[in-house]
């Protein structure tokens, strides 16, 4: 397996993107959870646009993913990217209500914060 050889860092960007974000922004839960397993990645490491695994995942409604960055301390649902745009307003406005429901419930997000231009989830 690609994890296994001493020169692959799964912690580390390549080409701005981190192992970690791809695989959540794709939805491809069984790879969040190995990654997430290892000590070397970061579960709330933005890249240089500001977006973070979670934010990726929330984006494309991966709700089950979502669900497993959720479960770890150091991953603030409130992280926003670049443009102030948070996981809650960027999978609010692509209409993924069960990733909603999961941000909400979770009672960390706020529902009220807005982006660079005023915009909020509401």
């Amino acid at each position: 397996m690609l994890l296994e050889q001493d020169e692959v860092n799964p912690g580390e960007p390549d080409n701005d993107e981190t192992p970690l974000l791809s695989a959540a922004w794709d939805g491809h839960t069984g790879v969040v959870k190995i990654l997430l397993e290892r000590g070397e990645v970061n579960p709330a490491k933005p890249v240089k646009d500001g977006r973070t695994p979670l934010w990726g995942a929330a984006f494309n409604g991966h709700v089950g993913v979502v669900e497993m960055l959720l479960d770890r301390d150091e991953v603030d649902p409130d992280k926003p990217d670049n443009a102030g745009q948070t996981p809650l307003l960027c999978t609010a406005w692509n209409g993924h209500e069960r990733v909603v429901q999961t941000l909400v419930g979770q009672g960390r997000a706020n529902s009220h914060r807005p982006d660079t231009k005023g915009r909020t989830p509401l």
